[in-house]
């Protein structure tokens, strides 16, 4: 589904990933932990084509996605919750989950996705008429992720879906995560806390100073020192 390979990229003349390489198959979900700076939040905006990078390739389903723009690769079915959530606070939570239906053709009409999106969510369905600027950080978080998957997508990228938010909401957030991966999308994501990643995640990347360090199963990672050191919150400064 989505191949990435040797990726690099520069921010304003600094190199902030050094040729990683990244695979998420079709049904999977896939985590990518690291500390804040590491290049998480690069990684997922260079494959959504808000960066461009200096080599490497990014493939999804078989095609490059390389010089597409965001919405390009949105309607290859690549759906995006940004780290910030950017939820439009001048529009109602049932107006922020229905937008990405309105330009879509083909697949679920729209009424379905947005009720698949409720369904995820159900705690949304009270909050319809409520708007965007009212909502408390967790509550956002949730119109992110539905929003993203009410454009139907393949394939979700949820950049750092519960950091900083409460413990209490937290496992809400999971548990949407989890009706996602079991309706079949694969699911991709970016997190600081190695403690947040859902026990039910497929494989384990951790990226250090823009380099992935470790590939493979979650339960793995702590017997590397190095990727320990990470994934334990060291205070050692990343890039």
């Amino acid at each position: 589904m989505l191949s990435v390979r040797d990726l690099t990229v520069d921010i304003q003349g600094s190199r902030i990933l050094r040729g990683i390489s990244i695979e998420v198959k079709a049904g999977e979900l896939v985590c990518l932990v690291g500390r804040n700076g590491a290049g998480k939040s690069t990684t997922f905006r260079t494959i959504m084509g808000f960066r461009r990078p200096v080599s490497g390739t990014i493939d999804f389903n078989g095609e490059s996605l390389l010089g597409r723009r965001p919405f390009e690769v949105a309607r290859q079915g690549i759906g995006f919750s940004p780290e910030e959530s950017e939820v439009f606070g001048e529009l109602t939570v049932a107006e922020n989950i229905a937008m990405p239906t309105w330009p879509q053709a083909g697949g679920r009409n729209q009424q379905e996705r947005a009720a698949l999106a409720y369904e995820v969510f159900p705690k949304l369905t009270r909050y319809r008429d409520r708007g965007g600027q009212e909502l408390s950080g967790g509550e956002r978080k949730m119109v992110s992720i539905a929003r993203a998957l009410a454009s139907d997508p393949k394939l979700l990228l949820l950049d750092e879906p519960t950091e900083g938010l409460s413990p209490a909401v937290i496992p809400a957030i999971v548990d949407g995560i989890a009706s996602i991966r079991a309706l079949g999308h694969a699911v991709f994501i970016a997190e600081s806390n190695v403690h947040h990643v859902p026990e039910f995640a497929d494989r384990l990347y951790v990226i250090e100073r823009g380099e992935i360090i470790f590939t493979g199963l979650p339960k793995d990672a702590a017997r590397h020192p190095a990727v320990a050191k990470v994934i334990a919150g060291s205070t050692e400064p990343a890039i």
